[in-house]
């Protein structure tokens, strides 16, 4: 079994879109800039938010954070997107998911201009990605895509399973992997929660894609012996011999996997770090017009 090391790989990929960054102000004058909506106290948004703050500053992108009360109605929501899509100083903003219940999440994708969409969920960079044209990938699959990469791992011609079906991880990268390219040409299953015999669909994975949100689902007898695997489960557990009370774990029983697989990604340190390096490089391809010139 190889570990597939998130952390490693991202901080390889953040020093070279340092240098990148370097030659572009060099030649504009100017440097990449990244903003986020950050809605209301959520401590998992808040954490997600400053490392992203925080990457921005690594490579050298400037960055703006709007904090906004979990009170904050749709339509000053909607305000504060608009500011954003009208700034020509900012190349790319998110914003950070998820929302409180009284917002409605549809009306705000939809309200962010595709050009400046970094997390690649409007509908019209989706239907981009899905046809093949230029676009701003979702940042997960992205990532995802990076590590095959990086690891050289075979994709076409594998049988790949992807366990959720969610429009951030698992449907964009279904179709990532499945589109003719250099990581993709695999045969995807698409599975889920509702899905029959899914242990036994599982187990005729080549390449496992865990993103069902369930701390643990995929065991070691749903993984056929040399599988590779890739946990995009982030889910807090309580531990009590941690000082915190509680542990990050994967949709992955890691280690009764681990012994049967080729390659998986730990949590945390593997597809995580990674979705904040697809987040970067999409910005950085705003700010170059490389997708919408």
């Amino acid at each position: 079994m190889k570990l597939i090391d998130g952390k490693a790989v991202s901080e390889e990929l953040k020093n070279s879109l340092k240098q990148d960054v370097l030659e572009y102000k060099k030649k504009t004058g100017r440097v990449p800039h990244l903003a986020a909506i950050l809605v209301g106290d959520n401590p998992a948004s808040k954490a997600y938010v400053g490392n992203k703050v925080r990457a921005c500053e690594h490579v050298g992108f400037r960055s703006t954070l709007v904090k906004l009360e979990d009170t904050v109605s749709q339509e000053q929501l909607m305000d504060e997107i608009k500011k954003l899509n009208e700034d020509p100083d900012i190349d790319g903003f998110i914003v950070q998911l998820p929302l409180p219940k009284h917002i409605i999440e549809n009306q705000v994708t939809l309200a962010i201009d595709p050009k400046k969409d970094v997390d690649g969920f409007h509908p019209v960079n989706f239907g981009r990605m899905a046809q093949g044209m230029p676009a701003f990938l979702p940042a997960t699959p992205y990532g995802i895509l990076l590590l095959l990469k990086r690891y050289n791992i075979e994709t076409a011609g594998k049988h790949v399973v992807v366990v959720g079906r969610s429009n951030i991880v698992g449907t964009p990268i279904s179709i990532l992997l499945s589109r003719k390219s250099r990581s993709g040409d695999a045969t995807v299953t698409l599975a889920h929660s509702r899905t029959r015999d899914l242990p036994n669909i599982v187990r005729q994975g080549d390449i496992v894609i865990a993103a069902i949100g369930i701390p643990g689902f995929i065991t070691e007898d749903m993984i056929k012996q040399g599988a590779v695997v890739i946990d995009v489960g982030i889910n807090r557990v309580e531990d009590e011999g941690s000082l915190s009370g509680s542990r990050l774990v994967g949709d992955v029983d890691f280690e009764s996997v681990k012994g049967g697989c080729s390659y998986i990604t730990p949590v945390p340190g593997g597809v995580g770090p990674m979705t904040v390096i697809g987040l970067l490089l999409n910005t950085f391809k705003s700010a170059n017009k490389e997708i919408y010139s």
